[in-house]
C-alpha cells in the first residue's frame, strides 16, 4: 500500500487538485492506495464514488498539519506500507518516518531566496526525501539553484485526461456566441498578474487594426478581474474581449475547441511562477496551439515553432509579434495539428508509467 498525503484534493477545484486526484486514481489501478487529504465541504458524495480510501482531516488550519501528521503516524504503525507520495514539501514537514518518501515540486512553492528561513525549511524536508518529482525542466533547474540535490530529482510532467467528445449542442452554442468573430484567441486560467492578461489585451489594441473581427476569450476569475476589465474599457476593446466564469467544463472545453490560439505568456511575479502549464496540453488535445512565456516550464509543454511559440512575456512587442506570426498565413493550423499529434504523450496512461518506475 502507498499513502498519498495532500493538502489539495477534489471536490475542491484547481490544477493541483486535478493533478493529485488523477495521480491517485491512476495508481489505484495497480496499487493499494490510501489518501490523507484536507477536509472539504460536501466531500462525502465525491469520496463515496472513488475506488480507494480517503481520510479527511479538518480542524483549525494552524493545528491541522500537526493533527494530520499524528493520524498518519498512527496509520503507519498499524499497516504495512511501501511508501508515501506527497503533493508539497509542507505535507511532509511534520511527518517523521523511515518509509520511502516521494515529494512533488511544482515551481512557486519552492521559489524562495536561497538562505532564507523558508528555503532552509524546504531543504530540510527535501533532504529527507528519497525521490523528488519536478513537473518540468525549469522546476528542476530552479530547485538545484536553490540548493536541492540534483541526483534526487526526476522530471515527470503532469498528465492530462483524454478529452471527451463534445456535444453538438454545446459546440453550436459556442459557434453562435462567436459568430463573425475571427481569429479567436483564448486564455483559460486564474485572472492574476502571473498569467499576463494585461499585455495580451494591450497587444490586442494593435492586432485589431490587422484583424478587425479578432476576439479574445478570457475564461476564469481572480484578483485581477476588475483591473483587466477596466483596461479593456479604457482601450475601447469591449467588442473584442469576452469574459466567462463559473461555466461548465463542457462549455469551457467547447470555447477552447472553437478557438484558434491559446495564449498564456506567463511571467514570474514576485515568487509566483508557471511551473509547467497543463492548460497548454489541454488546448493541444483539441488541435489548438499555444503561445507561452519563457519564464517557467511552458517549454516542456510547447515545442517552439512546432506546437506553438515561446516568447518573453515581459516584452509587449514579443507578445504582439508571436500572436501576429502564428495568425499570419493561418500558421496556427499547422501548429495545431502538431500539438494534437504530440498531446498523447502527456496522457495519464503514459505519464503513470514514469511513476511506476520509481515506485517499483
Amino acid at each position: 500500500m502507498y499513502l498519498i498525503v495532500t493538502k489539495t484534493f477534489p471536490p475542491e477545484i484547481g490544477g493541483m487538485q486535478n493533478l493529485m486526484w488523477s495521480l491517485a486514481n491512476e495508481l489505484s489501478k495497480n496499487y493499494m492506495i490510501k489518501v490523507f487529504a484536507d477536509y472539504q465541504e460536501n466531500h462525502q458524495l465525491f469520496d463515496e464514488q472513488v475506488s480507494f480510501s480517503i481520510e479527511r482531516v479538518g480542524g483549525i488550519k494552524l493545528l491541522r498539519k500537526f493533527r494530520k501528521a499524528q493520524l498518519i503516524k498512527e496509520f503507519i504503525k498499524k499497516n504495512k506500507l511501501k511508501g508515501i507520495i506527497a503533493d508539497h514539501w509542507k505535507s511532509l514537514e511534520h511527518l517523521k518516518t523511515n518509509l520511502k518518501k516521494i515529494c512533488l515540486i511544482h515551481g512557486k512553492e519552492i521559489n524562495h531566496k536561497k538562505g532564507s528561513s523558508l528555503n532552509k525549511r524546504i531543504l530540510n524536508v527535501l533532504d529527507n526525501v528519497e525521490i523528488i518529482v519536478a513537473n518540468s525542466q525549469y522546476t528542476k533547474d530552479l530547485a538545484i539553484r536553490l540548493g536541492v540535490k540534483d541526483d534526487k530529482i526526476k522530471i515527470i510532467n503532469p498528465g492530462v485526461v483524454p478529452v471527451e467528445e463534445l456535444s453538438k449542442k454545446t459546440l453550436s452554442k459556442v459557434e453562435n456566441l462567436l459568430k463573425y468573430k475571427s481569429p479567436r484567441l483564448i486564455t483559460v486560467s486564474r485572472l492574476d498578474k502571473r498569467k499576463n492578461h494585461e499585455k495580451i489585451i494591450m497587444a490586442l489594441r494593435n492586432l485589431k487594426q490587422i484583424y478587425p473581427s479578432i476576439v479574445y476569450i478570457c475564461v476564469g476569475y481572480g484578483d485581477e478581474e476588475e483591473n483587466i476589465k477596466k483596461l479593456v474599457a479604457e482601450l475601447g476593446l469591449q467588442p473584442q474581449v469576452m469574459f466567462f466564469k463559473n461555466i461548465s467544463n463542457e462549455l469551457k472545453n467547447a470555447l477552447v475547441a472553437k478557438s484558434n490560439v491559446f495564449v498564456m505568456p506567463s511571467v514570474t511575479y514576485k515568487a509566483s511562477v508557471e511551473g509547467f502549464g497543463i492548460a497548454y496540453i489541454e488546448a493541444a488535445q483539441y488541435g489548438v496551439p499555444s503561445i507561452g512565456g519563457k519564464d517557467g516550464g511552458a517549454s516542456d509543454a510547447i515545442e517552439h515553432e512546432k506546437t506553438g511559440l515561446i516568447c518573453d512575456g515581459n516584452e509587449l512587442d514579443e507578445i504582439y509579434f508571436s500572436i501576429n506570426s502564428i495568425l499570419e498565413n493561418n500558421k496556427y493550423l499547422e501548429y495545431g495539428k502538431n500539438a494534437k499529434d504530440n498531446s498523447p504523450k502527456f496522457q495519464w496512461n503514459e505519464i503513470i508509467k514514469e511513476y511506476k518506475k520509481i515506485l517499483n
